[in-house]
């Protein structure tokens, strides 16, 4: 017989990048009385990763709990860059409602389409919040129109158009209904959660069934599984079988050993859990997201939505330069390979393949931010290794043309620059959708682009914009090839030999272009120590002294003047490597070089290269 779980709410919250999910988390933390009085806490709190909180975005979807009036509120924190959509996706299977933030200044963005269309997909209650109220521009009431257009763009129903608004000020811990009378609690949000999201309703007399939504891993208990219960109860110490929706075939018998539900931010451990309990679970080696804990009797997998697929893949290599092995811990191809698959555990949207070579792993994800959190994870943790220039994954159709992915790419940037802007995305293939006024002076523009287009973009554009621009990109769907795209036009400095840079050396090397390197640094031939201001490689020996002699001029004790080096982020990194040299990894160093470190052996594969295209151009 179906019940209602009155007791319970699950909800999940939604928005476009850095509109305030986590901090929202964080009020409504605050005065559910799960800190103590007088305890210190950090902001964002659900940001629990180092990453997380330095780049002050949300990488991975995280669960807590919260008490209001007899109620358990689970929530769950999801990701907002579209580089990491697949969190979101999966997560909307575990609640029965979503809190859309929206930013009360910039309104409804590229992702908060995406991530309302997927969880009205799924029939799931919305509540709007309209957050950030008390910024300076803020317009909450020409941003709720924007919603209810979007609402009805996305084919909403009349229950779904009659959604609750919600004005807040997450960072004040405030909200309210009535825009007139400012807040002083979350209370208004609290009281509408309980009362707009459906309880959790099934039979707690049927079998078993809970859908295995996030993975966790622990190295004490090993796989922990995250999943709603979601007909029947489970208990520590039940027989069980695990099928797959995707996997028909699959039917394996486990025993729940631990069971865990969420308080706070803690996991407590308990022995029975019913219908609607979001619960954690160990003590199963062969657990993966998607799969369905069933009783033996029943085993009904329950469907899974179906991840969308990487766009861009990047090789992962053995670090073969003359440098390796000083820095890391873990430099063998059997150590990557391993943790390139353990990765593989916890995140459902990246794919890993081993190639012809066995120092060498092909990795794809949803984007370059997606790969370079992966790579400046295995930094930290002791991992070296190299990468090379991140590349889009096409696909052919049924008449054998060649697809290549899009984007969706909506720039906010000052009047000033939106040419600049305009001509070089058409220089990467991109058109100009649309173009209108955005707010405080700025242009919107819309571009349909490939993703290759936009791989090295981003630096380019924060010059071009002084910083002032804002880019936000969104996967659109794949089309035919668009045509060839010249990425960098300057050439690299490459070391023409090994040793220690020195000033002398530098003060050289850098009226032929910018440098990346300083005194004292190692070096290596064929390693790239700078931007060239030609369109053509250039060797330069950094390593030279000068030659001792006898005679003394005016000049010649007069220090030399070296410009700063250009110091590059991993992202920096990322994007300026090219198809024909490698971005070096190590806990202490990212070092550019060239795939071919032998200058001769360079220049004929180079040769050999031309003559291809050539041949290619002739036929």
């Amino acid at each position: 017989m179906i019940q209602k779980r009155e007791d319970i709410r699950n909800v999940a919250i939604i928005a476009h990048v850095d509109h305030g999910k986590t901090t929202l988390v964080d009020g409504l933390l605050r005065q559910s009385g799960v800190f103590r009085a007088g305890q210190e806490v950090v902001d964002r709190v659900m940001d629990s990763g180092d990453i997380e909180r330095e780049r002050g975005i949300t990488i991975m979807s995280k669960n807590t709990a919260v008490n209001y009036n007899g109620v358990k509120i689970n929530i769950i924190d999801t990701p907002g860059h579209a580089d990491f959509g697949g969190e979101v996706e999966r997560v909307l299977k575990m609640v029965d409602g979503v809190i859309l933030v929206v930013d009360a200044f910039e309104g409804p963005m590229p992702q908060t389409r995406f991530v309302l269309s997927k969880a009205m997909a799924l029939g799931l209650a919305v509540i709007v919040c309209i957050n950030k109220i008390d910024r300076p521009g803020a317009r909450p009431t020409q941003v709720i129109d924007e919603v209810l257009e979007l609402l009805m763009d996305l084919g909403a129903n009349d229950e779904q158009l009659d959604c609750p608004f919600v004005f807040a000020s997450a960072k004040s811990g405030i909200s309210t209904l009535d825009l007139g009378s400012p807040g002083v609690s979350m209370k208004p949000l609290f009281e509408t959660i309980i009362e707009h999201i459906p309880a959790p309703e099934g039979d707690p007399e049927d079998g078993t069934q809970v859908l295995i939504s996030t993975i966790d891993y622990n190295e004490y208990v090993g796989r922990i599984g995250v999943g709603k219960v979601e007909r029947g109860s489970i208990n520590v110490g039940q027989e069980a079988v695990l099928v797959n929706h995707h996997e028909p075939d699959k039917q394996v018998r486990v025993k729940i050993s631990n069971l865990y539900e969420f308080e706070g931010l803690q996991k407590v451990a308990v022995q029975h859990a019913g219908i609607g309990s979001i619960v954690a679970l160990s003590g199963i080696d062969d657990l993966h997201i998607g799969d369905t804990i069933c009783s033996p009797g029943k085993a009904d997998a329950i469907p899974f939505p179906k991840i969308e697929e990487p766009t861009i893949s990047m090789t992962f290599n053995v670090n073969d330069s003359p440098l390796a092995g000083k820095d890391g811990k873990y430099i063998t191809s059997r150590h990557i390979r391993d943790r390139l698959y353990r990765e593989l555990n916890t995140d459902v949207s990246l794919r890993v393949e081993d190639t012809d070579s066995t120092d060498c792993f092909k990795v794809s994800g949803r984007g370059e931010l997606h790969l370079s959190v992966l790579i400046e994870t295995m930094r930290r943790e002791g991992y070296e290794f190299a990468v090379s220039k991140a590349e889009v994954i096409y696909k052919y159709d049924e008449n054998g043309r060649r697809l290549e992915p899009m984007e969706q790419c909506i720039i906010d940037v000052p009047e000033e620059f939106a040419g600049g802007v305009i001509q070089k995305l058409g220089q990467r293939k991109g058109e100009l959708v649309s173009m209108g006024d955005a707010n405080g002076g700025y242009s919107r523009l819309e571009f349909s682009i490939p993703s290759r287009g936009l791989i090295g973009y981003r630096g380019d554009f924060m010059t071009d914009t002084k910083g002032n621009g804002i880019m936000n990109t969104i996967f659109a769907g794949y089309a035919p090839y668009k045509g060839d795209i010249t990425y960098r036009k300057q050439g690299s400095l490459i070391a023409f030999e090994s040793g220690i840079a020195v000033t002398y050396g530098l003060f050289n090397a850098q009226e032929r272009g910018a440098l990346f390197i300083s005194s004292g640094e190692e070096v290596y031939a064929g390693m790239i120590v700078g931007v060239s201001g030609k369109t053509e490689d250039i060797e330069v020996n950094v390593c030279k002294t000068k030659h001792l002699t006898n005679t003394r001029t005016s000049a010649s004790d007069e220090a030399l003047r070296l410009v700063p080096p250009r110091i590059m982020s991993l992202e920096q990194a990322i994007e300026y490597v090219d198809t024909d040299e490698l971005l070096e990894v190590t806990p202490k160093h990212l070092r550019l070089r060239k795939k071919i470190l032998d200058p001769r052996l360079r220049k004929r594969a180079e040769m050999s290269v031309k003559a291809k295209e050539e041949a290619l151009r002739a036929q």
